[in-house]
């Protein structure tokens, strides 16, 4: 696996909501929904994303826009307009005073608006997400990015905006694996783009040696690697790999395994009841101790703190690493 279908991996949809807006000039929308990572495309027309702390973003008929973090935007074909509706969790509508209106624009099951016709369109899914595998997506991507829709990612949306006109059996399932397909394209694109900023591991995996090696190490992290052992399997001399590793990933080989790993032990104590030690081995530590010494470096806390924190619903710093 490499590092991108890992890292989208662990930030996989799971009754990820979807829902479409048909809307008629002028229009002005305060979303409020608090996700952590939003997909969102102009099936017809166009729209403004105001986001509190950067400049309005135009997505124009066909973009595919990603929206990371909890805060409130606005979405409006003017971004001068002030919201005249809010959008709440769980696809729910209501007047910037408070009154809920959701039963009035709601024209199926995912679809709202006052007529049919709008000539704007805007369809979008959003991930719940959580975890520090996430976490090391997420810090690689602006607060706000566009795509123009082409090749794989436009495909995908058309897909995702032909499903949500059926309401079959099944269909959440369908939704979610659609949105997971149009996801990984959009961030493969944005990537590819001059203007990202690219990280280190999604540069490195395109190298002969570091993408192998960085490969090696998401699909077993609980391995014994060493610098000498990694340089071996990708046939190079440990002095090479060492210094490609670095220069391609921007960190050396031994600090991108262990923020890997602590990535992988976090999201185990956040979601499973196993204990200290066995995900210890499982991510490549001795024991207990080890993982416990490992993991306090890196947040600070204890993994039994870290696990205490985040399953009463704490929050932690988002990790930095890239």
């Amino acid at each position: 696996m490499d590092p991108l279908s890992g890292l989208i991996d662990g930030t996989r949809a799971q009754s990820a909501l979807l829902n479409q807006a048909i809307l008629e000039p002028p229009w002005s929308l305060r979303v409020a929904e608090g996700a952590p990572l939003t997909l969102a495309t102009a099936l017809r027309g166009h729209a403004w994303l105001v986001l509190d702390d950067t400049e309005p973003t135009l997505m124009r008929t066909g973009d595919i826009a990603i929206i990371c973090g909890t805060g409130h935007y606005t979405v409006a074909d003017d971004p001068a307009l002030p919201p005249e509706l809010v959008v709440h969790s769980g696809g729910r509508y209501s007047t910037p005073d408070g009154v809920d209106v959701t039963d009035e624009l709601r024209m199926t099951t995912r679809t709202c608006g006052e007529s049919p016709n709008g000539p704007t369109v805007i369809m979008s899914g959003t991930y719940e997400v959580s975890g520090e595998v996430s976490a090391r997506l997420l810090s690689a991507l602006p607060r706000v990015l566009i795509v123009p829709g082409q090749g794989t990612c436009r495909a995908g949306l058309n897909l995702l905006a032909a499903e949500l006109t059926v309401d079959e059996p099944g269909q959440q399932v369908v939704l979610d694996r659609m949105l997971d397909v149009a996801l990984a394209a959009t961030l493969r694109a944005w990537f590819d783009r001059p203007e990202a900023q690219t990280p280190g591991w999604y540069r490195a995996q395109s190298d002969p040696i570091v993408g192998e090696a960085l490969r090696l190490i998401h699909d077993d992290p609980a391995q014994r690697w060493t610098v000498a052992n990694l340089a071996a399997r990708v046939g190079a001399s440990r002095a090479t790999f060492a210094r490609r590793f670095s220069a391609l990933a921007g960190e050396p080989p031994m600090s991108y395994l262990t923020g890997w790993r602590i990535a992988v032990a976090g999201d185990l104590l956040r979601t499973t009841d196993a204990t200290i030690e066995s995900i210890a081995r499982q991510v490549g530590y001795a024991n207990a101790f080890a993982l416990s010494v490992a993991f306090k470096r890196h947040w600070g806390v204890s993994p039994a703190g870290y696990r205490t924190r985040t399953g009463s619903g704490a929050d932690l710093p988002v990790s930095a690493a890239r």
